[in-house]
């Protein structure tokens, strides 16, 4: 919007009006969101909310690194069984295991890290054994 406020009217009187003719031309029906209730409203009240969401949107963690890769480390594990190839598997599993050791190479900060590369043919082993079974 370009227009300036004309001498005269009160800030909010022409406010107030530029929205009610934004309104009836319809220019608000077409957000993302619109006639949706807000959400959060039951949440308590966050002032970090809006970071919160933008990171979560992000797909952004604040985890520190090494919590951050025993995180990763335990979601690669667990989706090793619905991993449909052992190439696959050999290649999540080689992948975390690089990370891990470049980890106790140079220790990120915060917690200790406390993990132990994979043990790739144990890993596979039972990635087989549980395909065969099923």
């Amino acid at each position: 919007m370009t227009e300036r406020k004309p001498a005269g009217v009160s800030f909010e009187s022409w406010v107030d009006k530029q929205i009610r003719e934004s309104e009836q031309r319809g220019d608000f029906s077409q957000l993302p969101g619109f006639g949706k209730p807000l959400e959060g409203l039951d949440r308590p009240y966050d002032e970090a909310w809006w970071i919160k969401a933008k990171m979560e949107r992000e797909g952004m963690s604040v985890l520190p690194p090494a919590l951050a890769l025993r995180k990763e480390a335990e979601e690669t594990l667990a989706a090793v069984p619905g991993t449909p190839t052992e190439a696959r598997v050999r290649r999540m599993l080689d992948e975390v295991n690089e990370k891990i050791a470049e980890a106790v190479r140079r220790p990120p900060p915060g917690p200790l890290l406390n993990l132990e590369p994979f043990d790739v043919e144990a890993v596979v082993e039972e990635w087989r054994t549980a395909r065969r079974n099923s």
